[in-house]
């Protein structure tokens, strides 16, 4: 022990740290530097507001996409961190060109400073909770290094590692900065895609299908340019991916057989412009209006609130009626029946009548009654009449004219019958005979 605590030697210890930190933390340089932090923090403390300012009334006044808007506001509150990193970098950067006072302590400020505003902007704009962290984890660490002066060693390192395939070498940097490029295309794209998308849904010049088609078009443009341009940065050539994203084609479209297929599928109602959106119809025994058009599905949102999603592929291999393909106006058809006591030609004028005092129901072509059979206990009539809003149901337009049959009905006398049958019961001049039990007349005989 005494052996340990001699090699040791404390005394030393503590007069090396004594030496380097009046040699290297108690020194003029760093004070001045350390002053310098303090002055452009004060600055950014006065100047951020005004700057903040500057953003909302450009945000308020110029711009009106919700993104973009948002975006504004986050800078606006992070107004004062972003004055504050200008200034420190170029505090940073004047101490690195000249000989007056050092950058160590300032150029971490300012790395410090722009990890901390890359955090606080990735935090607002993506809403994955994961995804999140993993960028606020990367920013700190790449800060970290750089403040430590590690990050060229890092990148070294991470350069060093990787492997050769032909003429072309991934390393782990190389990757790392891909998935970056990845990310940043992806989402800028995603943002373009959106804009794009309002404006093309408020062009009045375009029909529904044109719209859904133009921004699916854009989207799988886009997606497939940030693909691109991301393995560009491996520095793979991509003439030589030809032949394997031919193989590559043909294994996803065996293991994603139903996924291409509702995708073409999509694509293909969009191009023959049989199903758009708004349109009423009827599939597989779901009736309702087409509220969406999906890459994978069809949203179709019935009068009960309830979306039925259906696989595009569905759409095109199965019998599928629709009632505002070329003219959205349909025929509704009412069975009404009356008691044989009743006149048959003053019912078919009343419900004529009730069918016409309608709003909803067309009057060209006129409603019309009919006389279609004689049942059993009633004699059977049949309203026809146009409706042009089939998106608006039909139980409720059909509930409103047979509550006008009713009272004109009940008005004029026209009795409404109800199944009976009526039960005769005829006597018989047969006397009814029981035969007599066979035990009787060997009981009598005994």
């Amino acid at each position: 022990m005494n052996e340990f605590t001699q090699m040791l030697n404390f005394s030393e210890i503590r007069a090396t740290l004594e030496g380097w930190i009046d040699s290297h933390v108690l020194v003029v340089d760093n004070a001045v530097q350390a002053g310098l932090i303090v002055l452009a923090l004060a600055l950014a403390r006065l100047l951020g507001p005004r700057l903040g300012r500057v953003i909302e009334n450009l945000s308020e006044n110029r711009l009106r996409h919700a993104d973009i808007q948002s975006l504004l506001a986050r800078l606006a509150g992070l107004s004062t961190p972003i004055v504050a990193l200008v200034l420190l970098w170029t505090v940073a950067e004047a101490g690195a060109q000249s000989a007056l006072f050092g950058h160590y302590l300032t150029r971490s400020a300012a790395i410090l400073a722009g990890a901390w505003v890359i955090i606080r902007l990735a935090s607002g704009i993506i809403r994955n909770d994961l995804l999140s962290r993993i960028v606020a984890w990367t920013a700190w660490s790449v800060a970290a290094l750089a403040a430590l002066g590690l990050f060229d060693a890092a990148i070294a390192l991470l350069d060093g590692v990787g492997m050769t395939f032909g003429e072309v070498r991934i390393s782990l940097l190389s990757l790392a900065k891909a998935v970056l490029i990845l990310g940043l295309l992806l989402w800028f794209f995603a943002t373009v895609s959106s804009v794009l998308e309002r404006r093309i849904g408020q062009s009045k010049d375009l029909t529904p299908s044109v719209q859904v088609l133009l921004t699916k078009v854009i989207k799988i443009i886009l997606v497939t340019l940030a693909f691109l341009i991301a393995i560009g940065g491996l520095g793979i050539d991509l003439t030589a991916l030809t032949v394997f994203g031919g193989a590559l084609g043909i294994g996803v479209g065996i293991g994603l057989q139903k996924v291409v297929s509702n995708l073409v599928s999509g694509l293909l109602l969009l191009l023959d412009k049989s199903i758009k959106p708004n349109d009423v119809i009827a599939v597989g025994g779901t009736y309702g209006w087409v509220a969406s058009l999906g890459a994978r599905y069809t949203a179709i949102r019935t009068r009960d609130g309830v979306e039925y999603l259906i696989p595009n592929e569905e759409l095109i291999t199965q019998p599928v009626e629709n009632w505002s393909h070329s003219d959205k106006a349909v025929r509704v058809n009412i069975p009404v029946g009356i008691s044989y006591k009743s006149d048959v030609r003053l019912a078919i004028d009343l419900c004529r009548e009730a069918a016409a005092a309608v709003p909803r129901v067309l009057s060209s072509p006129p409603p019309r009654c009919l006389l279609v059979g004689f049942g059993d206990s009633s004699v059977n009539l049949e309203i026809r009449m146009w409706i042009d809003d089939p998106s608006e149901g039909r139980s409720n337009v059909i509930s409103e004219v047979l509550l006008r049959v009713w009272d004109l009905f009940h008005e004029r006398g026209i009795e409404i019958p109800f199944p009976q049958r009526d039960l005769h019961l005829k006597s018989s001049d047969v006397p009814l005979s029981m035969p007599a039990a066979s035990g009787a007349g060997q009981v009598g005989e005994a």
